[in-house]
């Protein structure tokens, strides 16, 4: 996610608040990266693509020590609002992540980022690289078959693509199942659970739309990793 194409200004400012109640990040994402995170008391997480502080908040409130890094700083001030104790660093995803020392993370999370991002290789590298022994990766996207739906053409399109997002355009890279599980395997993690996210029920008494479209067709793809050392 280079500096230039985080999401800056306007689309910063409409993901910040779109973000708080989405059926798809509030209500489906976010509620399983966390179930995937399990209990994080006193543990030391590293939010990767931090965006608003969704994630940091949560984390924070379960009893983790967060130190959360995005491109943009018009989300990152969101992000010092709602999670004032996060260590937030403004930090270009396709850098090396040169703040931290080698196994310094307990865990990480990394929530619908990884595919806007074009040197994933290295990231994931660095990912490995600062976490402790048996650390654990939590990690999102969209799905596959929904992009495909989507874009249409060929399941195996590996293409960047823009996505209408509000007042601007999300810039993403298609994936497959087996392109995404390859590249995590490749950097040495080893999977422990692949979940396809759908929301909870609280979600049909706010939006029956919504809820009943996101239990019918998949949109995001979540698994969990170790860093197999």
């Amino acid at each position: 996610m280079p500096i230039e194409t985080g999401y800056h200004d306007e689309l910063g400012e409409f993901f910040a608040q779109n973000a708080n109640t989405s059926p798809y990040n509030a209500y489906t994402d976010r509620p399983a990266m966390l179930a995937l995170a399990g209990d994080v008391a006193n543990a030391d997480i590293l939010d990767v693509g931090c965006g608003a502080g969704h994630y940091a908040a949560e984390l924070l409130a379960r009893g983790a020590r967060v130190t959360g890094i995005d491109a943009s700083a018009t989300v990152l001030r969101h992000a010092h609002s709602r999670a004032a104790r996060a260590e937030l660093r403004l930090h270009d995803l396709e850098q090396p992540l040169d703040f931290a020392a080698d196994a310094s993370f307990d865990g990480i999370v990394c929530a619908l980022v990884i595919h806007h991002v074009t040197n994933r290789r290295q990231l994931l590298a660095e990912m490995r690289r600062v976490l402790r022994p048996a650390g654990w990766l939590v990690i999102s996207i969209t799905h596959p078959t929904a992009d495909w739906r989507y874009f249409g053409g060929s399941y195996y399109d590996q293409s960047w693509v823009d996505l209408p997002h509000g007042p601007g355009v999300l810039h993403f890279q298609r994936t497959t199942l087996e392109a995404f599980l390859g590249e995590l395997l490749d950097a040495g993690f080893t999977l422990e659970k692949l979940v396809e996210p759908r929301p909870g029920a609280e979600l049909r008494e706010v939006d029956e739309a919504a809820y009943t479209r996101l239990t019918e067709r998949p949109s995001f793809l979540a698994a969990r990793l170790r860093s197999g050392v």
